[in-house]
C-alpha cells in the first residue's frame, strides 16, 4: 500500500452507513499508513461549545475577541482530547502537515496561538475527540463503498454552515445527493 494514500482526502459518508454517528459525515483524513489511518470530522458541531467559551475554560486569555466558532466533535475516539486543525501559516514541534496548507496540534500551544493578536493561524478549528480506523479498515470501506472521497478545500473544512457541508462535497464530485442509494446497484 502506498504509504498515507487518503491523508489529506475529505470522507464522504454514504447514505446508509452503519454507524449513526457517521451519518452525512464530512472527516478529513489527517493520517493513514498500513497501520492505522486518524481523521477529524469537519461537520459535527457540539451545539452550546464555542472555541471562547472553551479557551475560558482552560483559563487561557485570550488578546482578541475570538470569533464565537462552535467547537466540534471530532469524532467518537478520545472525545475528552483537543486538536487543532488549522492553516500551515502557524506550526509548533507539535505539528503533523496533512494536506498542502494544512497543519494539525494535538497540543495546548495551538490554543494559545489561537487567542493571541499575531502568530495564530489565519484558519483554524478545535475538535474533540476524533475518528480512527485500525490496518487496513478505511481501505475495505473505500472498496465497499461505505465513503467516497474528495480533495480538500477550505470552504469545506473551515467554513461555518456545517449543514451544508456534506452536500457541498458531494457536489464537487457532480453528485447529487437525492439520486445516492444505500443499496448498491440500485437507484
Amino acid at each position: 500500500m502506498d504509504e498515507g494514500i487518503f491523508a489529506g482526502q475529505l470522507l464522504i459518508a454514504m447514505p446508509g452507513i452503519s454507524d449513526p454517528r457517521f451519518e452525512r459525515a464530512l472527516i478529513l483524513v489527517c493520517a493513514h499508513d498500513d497501520r492505522h489511518a486518524m481523521g477529524l470530522a469537519v461537520n459535527r458541531p457540539v451545539e452550546g461549545l464555542t472555541v471562547p467559551d472553551l479557551l475560558a475554560r482552560l483559563d487561557i486569555a485570550s488578546e482578541i475577541k475570538a470569533p464565537p466558532d462552535l467547537v466540534l466533535m471530532g469524532g467518537p475516539v478520545e472525545r475528552e482530547r483537543g486538536f487543532v486543525l488549522h492553516t500551515d501559516d502557524y506550526a509548533s514541534e507539535h505539528s503533523l502537515e496533512v494536506a498542502e496548507g494544512l497543519a494539525l496540534t494535538p497540543t495546548r500551544d495551538a490554543l494559545e496561538a489561537m487567542a493571541q493578536a499575531s502568530g495564530h493561524p489565519r484558519r483554524s478549528l478545535l475538535a474533540l475527540g476524533y475518528a480512527g480506523w485500525g490496518a487496513g479498515q478505511l481501505e475495505n470501506e473505500i472498496k465497499e463503498n461505505v465513503w467516497l472521497t474528495c480533495d480538500p478545500d477550505e470552504s469545506l473544512i473551515f467554513g461555518a454552515d456545517h449543514d451544508q457541508k456534506w452536500t457541498r462535497a458531494l457536489g464537487k464530485l457532480g453528485v447529487d445527493p437525492e439520486r445516492l442509494s444505500f443499496v448498491a446497484g440500485r437507484a
